[in-house]
C-alpha cells in the first residue's frame, strides 16, 4: 500500500466526522470511510439530545453550569459507575462542541436547555435538541456543512458504500492501516475506529451484553469496530453494565426494530398511571408512579426476560392521557389484535390469557389493586396515585419489551483515545472514539441525558485535533 492519507477514520457518524474535520483543520490528510451508501451513522434514527455544562445557551437563560456539575450529576446518577477519567476528558469539550454546532447554524428547540424525563433527571437544564422529532437529522444536516469545505479541498476524501475488513499491521506491530472488502488497502500513520455499536447484532449482543434483545438503534448498529479491535487483540470494557430503557411494544415480525413512534407513555411525571405493571406471572413489581425512571429501569433489568404488561380498563383508557404516543384512545382500541403486544378482553382472566400472563394470578392482582384504590393506600409498593379501580370492561394488557437504545460495552481505550489490548497495554497506531467504545465509559450503568451524541463528537474533535499535532506518532498528548 502506498501512502495515501496520514488518517484512516472508519464510520462517518458523529464521532467520525467530527474527528476528521477536526484533523482536516490541523492539516493533516484524512480518508473518511462509510460501510452504508451515506454519512450521518445513527442520526437519521436518533432523538438528537445534546448536553453541557456551561454554555451560551444556559447563560442566556441565567442557568449557572460548568463541566465540574455536570460531572457530579452523572457520577451522582451513574453511582460512580462510569469511567471518570473519560467522562471528565469528553465534559471539559462538551460547552466547545456545543458552541461549534451552535455558530454552523444549528438550530435548536426554543424550550431547551431544558431538563429531560425520560432518563434520570440532571438538576440543572442542559439538554438541547432540535425542534422536530426525531432530532437527529437536524444534527446530520449540520454536521453535513461543516465537513463540506474540507471534501471540496480534498483535505478529507470520502468513500461510502465501503466496508473495512482487515486492520493492517507494520512489521512493528503497529496498526498502519486497512483493507476493505474490495481488497483495497488505505495505509496510514494512524486508524480511527468510530463504527458505532452493536444494537443490532443479535450474535454480538448476546455475547457482551446476555439480555434480550428489542432495539431502536440504527440498523447500521453490527459492532464492525469490536470486531476489528479484537481481532488484533483488543479489550473490552463496560461488560455487565447493561441497562434496558423503559419498554417499548414488541416489534413487527421479522424485525428486531421497536416502533418508536408508538411507544408507551410510562414516565410518571408526563402521565401519571391509571394501569398497574405485571410481570408474566400477574405480579405488580413496582410502584407505577415512582417519579425516578432510573429506579424502575433497574427493577425491570431483574425480571424474567424483562419484560412486562401494563394492565387497565375502559375507564383508565378513557380518562388517562394517551397510554401510547402518537394514539388516540380510538386508535389505540383499533390496534388491539392487530398488532404485536395489544391485548383486549371482556374479562380479566380472558385478557391474561390472550397476552401469555398466568391468568389466577393477574386475577388476583387486580383484585389487590382494586382494594388498594378503595383503601387509599398501598401497602405493597407505597403507590399514591390511586386514580379508580380497574373494574369496567373490556380491559387491556400491552406487552412491554426491554428497548436497546445505546449498548454499553466497547472497545477499551485510555485517555489518549488508544485502544488498549486485554492486558492494558496501548495497540499503537489504534484508536477510538463514539459507541464504538461502549456508553459506559461515560455513563456508566444508566441513561444521563446527551452523553451519547456529545462524548462521540468531543472525543471525536479531541482525537483529531491531536493527530493533526502529531502525525505519525504513538497518539495526542495525555
Amino acid at each position: 500500500m502506498g501512502r495515501e492519507t496520514d488518517i484512516v477514520v472508519v464510520g462517518a457518524g458523529p464521532g467520525g466526522i467530527a474527528c476528521a474535520i477536526a484533523a482536516a483543520e490541523g492539516g493533516s490528510r484524512v480518508v473518511l470511510l462509510e460501510k452504508t451508501a451515506d454519512i450521518g451513522g445513527a442520526l437519521p434514527w436518533s432523538g438528537g439530545h445534546l448536553s453541557a455544562g456551561g454554555f451560551s445557551l444556559q447563560r442566556a437563560r441565567g442557568i449557572e453550569d460548568d463541566p465540574e456539575q455536570h460531572w457530579q450529576d452523572i457520577a451522582r446518577i451513574s453511582s460512580g459507575t462510569g469511567r471518570e477519567d473519560l467522562t471528565r476528558l469528553s465534559l471539559a469539550e462538551q460547552p466547545s462542541v456545543l458552541e461549534w454546532l451552535l455558530d454552523a447554524g444549528f438550530a435548536v428547540d426554543p424550550t431547551t436547555p431544558r431538563i429531560v424525563h425520560g432518563h434520570e433527571q440532571y438538576l440543572v437544564p442542559r439538554t438541547v435538541h432540535a425542534a422536530e422529532v426525531p432530532g437527529g437529522p437536524a444534527l446530520l444536516a449540520v454536521l453535513r456543512r461543516l465537513l463540506a469545505p474540507h471534501l471540496a479541498s480534498g483535505a478529507v476524501r470520502l468513500h461510502c458504500g465501503v466496508r473495512v475488513v482487515e486492520l493492517c499491521a507494520a512489521p512493528d506491530g503497529r496498526v498502519a492501516g486497512v483493507r476493505t472488502e474490495g481488497g483495497r488497502g488505505f495505509d496510514a500513520a494512524a486508524v480511527v475506529l468510530a463504527t458505532g455499536g452493536f444494537g443490532h447484532d443479535p450474535e454480538l449482543f448476546d455475547e457482551l451484553d446476555n439480555a434480550p434483545l428489542t432495539t431502536s438503534a440504527a440498523p447500521t448498529a453490527t459492532g464492525d469496530g469490536i470486531r476489528l479491535g479484537r481481532s488484533v487483540g483488543a479489550g473490552i470494557q463496560g461488560r455487565g453494565k447493561y441497562l434496558p430503557t423503559f419498554g417499548g411494544l414488541p416489534p413487527e415480525p421479522g424485525t428486531l426494530r421497536v416502533d418508536w413512534l408508538h411507544r408507551p407513555q410510562l414516565v410518571a411525571p408526563e402521565r401519571p398511571p391509571w394501569e398497574v405493571y405485571v410481570d408474566v406471572r400477574g405480579r405488580r413489581w413496582t410502584a407505577e408512579d415512582e417519579p425516578s425512571i432510573d429506579r424502575k429501569e433497574r427493577a425491570l433489568a431483574r425480571l424474567d426476560r424483562m419484560t412486562f404488561w401494563t394492565v387497565f380498563d375502559a375507564r383508565a383508557l378513557r380518562s388517562s392521557r394517551p397510554m401510547v404516543h402518537g394514539w388516540s384512545p380510538e386508535e389505540f382500541d383499533a390496534a388491539c389484535g392487530r398488532r404485536p403486544g395489544l391485548h383486549r378482553a371482556p374479562d380479566v382472566p380472558g385478557l391474561a390469557r390472550l397476552a401469555g400472563i398466568t391468568p389466577g394470578g393477574l386475577a388476583e392482582q387486580v383484585a389487590r389493586y382494586n382494594g388498594f384504590v378503595a383503601a387509599g393506600r398501598d401497602p405493597e409498593f407505597g403507590r399514591t396515585h390511586l386514580p379508580a379501580p380497574l373494574v369496567e370492561p373490556p380491559f387491556y394488557a400491552v406487552e412491554n419489551r426491554p428497548v436497546t437504545v445505546i449498548t454499553f460495552a466497547g472497545l477499551d481505550v485510555d485517555t489518549r483515545l488508544r485502544v488498549l489490548r486485554e492486558d492494558g497495554r496501548a495497540l499503537l497506531g489504534l484508536y477510538a472514539v463514539g459507541e464504538v467504545i461502549g456508553s459506559a465509559a461515560v455513563n456508566g450503568n444508566s441513561f444521563c441525558s446527551g452523553m451519547c451524541l456529545t462524548p462521540a463528537m468531543a472525543f471525536g474533535r479531541i482525537l483529531g485535533r491531536a493527530l493533526a499535532d502529531q502525525p505519525g506518532t504513538p497518539g495526542p498528548a495525555a
